[in-house]
């Protein structure tokens, strides 16, 4: 199978030379020809522009900064849309704006072209070991038809469903990601103005009781259950905690923006009537303002929490 890969950067570079690795028969493309060099000597081909990608290969993948790029090398002239052959795939592997993925989906396929958004998680370490996730939106046929491309990158996986969904995932883990450590930032510095010494402290959060399970796991029991009666801990104990934990910070002069607006959501939870709930109750308020109803059945979470060990 011909691979064409366009864009040989931090994360493009290793994850073309895995596909090399993987003995698929594989061209590369980049605005820096000096990044193929090391591509070149497992066997991969030089590719002068994106038009000679796109017309000799059945399988373009490419890894590009953000949205402007991945439009100009999807649209111009000499681009991927007037050079591919019906029938082929494009997976985007660039973290893109949503927007952008599903017009471009669409213009691809009045041309009988496959276009399939899937954003990498993992980093350079993990583009280059291999352990890395791909979230992929599109079409599903299209996806297990070609899925062994997909795992010569990364080994974990996901087809997420339509197409900019792969996208929607992406760009919600990064952000969570960074809020959950803007909060423990925050509370972080309370702790070591506090007097707690940093190693201790950042040691004593990872032995406890939420520090040992995996940050995400969690939200699968009660908020995406939507199930806080009976309480693993209630709601009124909780808001008394986080309450102890901001009048400390207003003592030592600590701003608490994150930890503040938590409490203000966790006395809304009380004023609703909900303080015999489970401690996180308080969540509902988001799914009220956003419009949306998440409950899943608990064999569902199971499920996911089973295969993944």
């Amino acid at each position: 199978m011909k691979v064409g890969f366009i864009g040989i950067g931090t994360m493009g570079g290793h994850m073309a030379y895995n596909l090399c690795k993987a003995e698929f028969e594989v061209s590369v493309n980049d605005l820096n020809r000096d990044l193929a060099k090391r591509h070149l000597e497992v066997g991969a081909q030089w590719a002068d522009s994106v038009k000679a990608i796109a017309q000799n290969n059945d399988v373009i993948m490419t890894s590009l900064p953000g949205p402007k790029e991945v439009q100009d090398v999807a649209l111009k002239a000499d681009g991927l849309l007037a050079n591919m052959k019906p029938g082929t795939v494009w997976f985007d592997l660039s973290t893109n704006s949503v927007t952008v993925v599903r017009a471009l989906h669409a213009k691809f396929k009045e041309k009988g072209i496959h276009m399939l958004d899937a954003p990498v998680s993992g980093g350079p370490k993990g583009a280059q070991s291999g352990k890395m996730a791909l979230l992929v939106g599109g079409d599903k046929a299209v996806f297990d038809q070609y899925r062994k491309v997909l795992d010569a990158i990364g080994d974990q996986v996901f087809y997420i469903g339509n197409s900019g969904d792969g996208t929607v995932a992406k760009l919600v883990h990064n952000a969570s990601g960074y809020a959950v450590q803007a909060a423990m930032a925050e509370l972080i510095t309370l702790g070591v103005k506090a007097g707690v010494e940093p190693v201790a402290l950042w040691t004593a959060l990872r032995q406890c009781a939420l520090g040992r399970v995996r940050t995400f796991d969690r939200m699968g029991n009660q908020f995406m259950q939507h199930k806080f009666d009976p309480p693993d801990f209630a709601l009124r104990l909780a808001h008394k905690d986080v309450t102890l934990a901001t009048e400390l910070a207003r003592e030592l002069g600590v701003p608490m923006k994150i930890a503040a607006l938590t409490h203000a959501e966790m006395t809304e939870g009380l004023n609703r009537g909900w303080g015999n709930l489970d401690s996180r109750s308080f969540l509902m308020l988001q799914k009220e303002r956003a419009g949306v109803e998440i409950k899943v059945p608990a064999e569902a979470i199971k499920a996911v929490l089973d295969r993944d060990g």
